[in-house]
């Protein structure tokens, strides 16, 4: 009865054969999707740029408490969960590799490691990753629960630019949270990871350790780190505002947005990290 089920198919004849059109359709679909949305973020990211230029000055005992408040949030709100993920990226990663690193006689190479490891990848990147889940879910599911209920609409009504309002202190604030987070972040990583090779024994004092590190920096390192840091904020803040207010949308929409605003600003970090790869590997 299952005979005319089983069949023995050729594995590399299903490989060399072409993907199905409807396949074709779709990945051809979603790019022409993610191209169109990395435009109109584009547009959106320009228009909120020149908002925070030209109205700087408007308003501000409003919006810089704004501003302040916003640095608080995405900033030191998110302390506790990055000094345990320091920890933990420390004792169970940094920690091992000084170790091996040691074992195998190459310690000279610890602090062109940990530079590049730490400092131009992990850090800025986890920190990212941090802001995007716990802030920029967080921002999206409020904006779009506020343009779902007409309080955008309200605003406007007021007198109130939106963009002014709601859009340019979350920009300043989660691209200086990733900045300082990513800092901290490093160096919290780099004593957690020396001290989890401390306690298995590695013949590394700590001055050598950090002098190690020290001299494998570079002043671009700094600067790199910086601009990583916000272009990462700009994008998560961007994008999730985009999606948040770009277009009326139901209440029973706002976690198809919230997850379309996550993927996207995944995506576009990603990006722009490869970017920052390249740049590393002329330098």
């Amino acid at each position: 009865m299952l005979e005319g089920v089983r069949k023995v198919v050729n594995l590399d004849t299903v490989l060399d054969s072409p993907l199905p059109r409807s396949y074709t359709k779709f990945v051809g679909r979603w790019l022409l999707h993610l191209v169109e949305t990395v435009r109109q973020v584009g547009a959106f990211a320009l228009i909120s740029l020149g908002v925070m230029v030209t109205r700087w000055n408007r308003a501000k005992t409003v919006i810089h408490p704004l501003i302040a408040n916003q640095i608080a949030w995405s900033g030191i709100g998110q302390l506790p969960i990055v000094t345990f993920l320091a920890c933990a990226l420390g004792f169970a990663v940094i920690g091992q590799t000084v170790a091996l690193l040691s074992r195998v006689g190459a310690q000279d190479l610890i602090g062109t490691v940990m530079v590049t490891v730490v400092v131009r990848e992990l850090g800025p990147v986890i920190t990212a990753g941090v802001v995007l889940l716990r802030v920029g879910t967080a921002t999206v599911i409020e904006l779009g629960t506020a343009r779902a209920s007409g309080e955008v609409e309200a605003l406007e009504a007021l007198g109130i630019d939106p963009v002014h309002y709601l859009v340019v202190p979350r920009m300043i604030g989660m691209a200086t949270a990733v900045v300082c987070l990513s800092a901290y972040l490093i160096v919290g990583t780099l004593f957690s990871g020396y001290m989890f090779a401390f306690l298995q024994d590695v013949p590394l004092v700590p001055g050598e350790y950090f002098k190690q590190v020290v001299l494998a920096l570079r002043w671009e390192d700094f600067v790199l780190l910086t601009l990583k840091g916000v272009m990462f904020g700009l994008i998560i803040a961007t994008v999730t505002c985009f999606h948040g207010l770009a277009r009326p949308i139901q209440l029973t929409e706002v976690s198809v947005v919230a997850t379309r605003a996550l993927l996207t600003s995944l995506i576009l970090c990603v990006l722009v990290d490869a970017a920052f790869l390249l740049v590393y590997l002329l330098m």
